[in-house]
């Protein structure tokens, strides 16, 4: 009997166990943190659009060039006898500067057996005159009235000495013109790129000397796609013009030197007569003035050789929208705030665009209020708050009469910063003056910040004083002590 009893009585007494423990564990258990009640009608900023001018920028690159490089190439031969300071590589020279000098002394022997022939030339052609002379006065004389033969007069002799004459007068010019070669003069003022000999050397025609290159322009050659040329503003050039340009597009240049950015202006001079076949780009050259001139203290001359960005100026558009990049959606649209202060998609035609902007051409219109705040998983026809940059609210319009009937965005919404900042308010005067302060300060910051992802860590604060010194926070957060029941610190659990 006794088995019997302990069989039925021990499930039992289990089981009236297991509901205690439920029981205390139900009515024990603290309650979920709650989210706080945002309100689904957002704020967001929005702007005014008017169509305005865009000067359009065009971004390339590419590596700084000499307008012009030679090669210094004797015209005689001979024996280097001294070479000037400034034939270094890397030195500067002016136009007309003698750079090298070739041993003259047979250059100098030549001219003067040169003008030893003039000499007797000349002292010919005068003997041949002469007898030129008295044989027309003999003719004369002895057959009064009649012609006389060429021969007679010897004009052929005079014609032999006046070639033999010009022959050697050309002589000594050549030989003067080989005497003035033995100075190697500068072309053009310039600098040395690399220098191949020195004194003593002995060179002849053909033999490369240096390769030098004009300082007075710099070049740059630089690839643009054909879209970014159609937006330059540069005339075609058609058979039988010139392809230079005198007031070409400005370009401004940039070199990153020593971690310190420098710039350089000059102009679009030109651009190639073919379209690159393997990158499918069209060159265009820039041209920059003196690039070694110290036109601006501080700023490193633009070497030969350097890589440069390049800002090219295009065309202007005129009438046009500049918005911020981060507001294209989908490549497509963009969201305006219509007069009722609803959200609303416009799909746009962009004329250009950058990293940072797209220029709009059409789609919209002026007056339309562009949304500059980034509204996710923004619905058409999602009611919003409306302020312009400066922070003053825009009022929606009345509705029109035959307007569709939908839901009015709130005029002054009850949550959102000014509706927690009331609750916040609330709190501190149901908790009165025996608050700590340091926690009254916490939740003041808090309102005045604006930040309240740091809410949550000072509502915990403010329910273990709450509850420790049995102070009744008002429920749901509400500004007030009549904001509805509830006790110790379960209302404040909606923050």
């Amino acid at each position: 009997m006794i088995k019997r009893f302990l069989q039925i009585l021990v499930p039992v007494v289990f089981l009236g166990i297991g509901v205690l423990v439920y029981w205390y564990l139900m009515h024990t258990a603290p309650e979920p943190r709650q989210r706080p009640n945002f309100v689904t009608t957002p704020e967001v900023v929005a702007r005014k659009l008017k169509p305005e001018p865009y000067t359009i920028t065009l971004e390339s690159q590419g590596t700084v060039q000499a307008r012009t490089t030679s090669n210094l190439i004797p015209e005689v031969r001979g024996s280097i006898t001294s070479i000037s300071p400034n034939f270094r590589e890397g030195a500067f020279f002016e136009e007309g500067e003698i750079l090298l000098e070739i041993e003259d002394s047979d250059y100098q022997t030549e001219l003067i057996v040169a003008e030893a022939a003039l000499a007797q030339a000349e002292l010919r052609e005068f003997e041949e005159l002469a007898r030129y002379e008295q044989a027309k006065l003999d003719w004369e004389r002895l057959n009064p009235g009649q012609e006389a033969n060429p021969l007679t007069l010897r004009e052929p002799q005079i014609k032999q000495a006046r070639a033999s004459t010009a022959s050697a007068k050309a002589r000594v010019t050549t030989a003067k013109r080989n005497l003035e070669r033995t100075k190697i003069r500068a072309p053009f003022a310039g600098r040395i790129l690399t220098k191949n000999v020195d004194v003593g050397q002995y060179i002849s025609p053909g033999n490369q000397l240096a390769r030098v290159y004009a300082v007075d322009f710099a070049e740059v050659r630089l690839p643009l796609t054909a879209t970014q040329y159609s937006f330059l503003d540069l005339p075609w050039v058609y058979r039988g013009e010139n392809p230079s340009f005198r007031e070409g597009p400005v370009v401004t240049l940039k070199s990153t030197v020593g971690g310190h950015t420098h710039e350089w202006r000059g102009r679009i001079v030109r651009s190639d007569g073919s379209v690159d076949v393997s990158s499918r780009q069209i060159y265009v050259v820039a041209q920059v003035r003196d690039p070694y001139g110290g036109s601006e203290e501080g700023r490193p001359p633009l070497k030969v050789g350097s890589f440069v960005q390049a800002e090219i100026e295009g065309k202007t558009l005129e009438d046009v929208y500049v918005i911020p990049r981060v507001l294209l959606r989908e490549n497509e649209y963009v969201l305006l705030v219509d007069s009722d202060n609803y959200l609303s998609r416009k799909s746009v035609q962009i004329a250009w665009e950058t990293d940072d902007v797209i220029v709009v051409e059409s789609g919209l219109e002026p007056g339309d209020k562009l949304c500059l705040t980034e509204v996710p998983y923004a619905l058409e026809g999602w009611p919003v708050n409306v302020k312009d940059e400066a922070g003053v609210a825009i009022v929606a319009e009345a509705p029109k009469e035959d307007a569709p009937d939908r839901a009015r965005p709130p005029r002054a919404p009850s949550g959102g910063a000014g509706g927690i900042g009331e609750r916040i308010d609330g709190l501190i005067a149901a908790a009165g003056d025996g608050i700590p302060e340091d926690l009254k300060a916490k939740l003041l910051a808090v309102k005045e910040s604006g930040d309240f992802s740091k809410m949550r860590p000072v509502m915990g604060e403010l329910r273990e004083w709450a509850e420790a010194n049995g102070v009744e926070l008002p429920a749901g957060g509400r500004g007030g002590p009549g904001g509805g029941g509830g006790g110790g610190g379960g209302g404040a659990r909606n923050f």
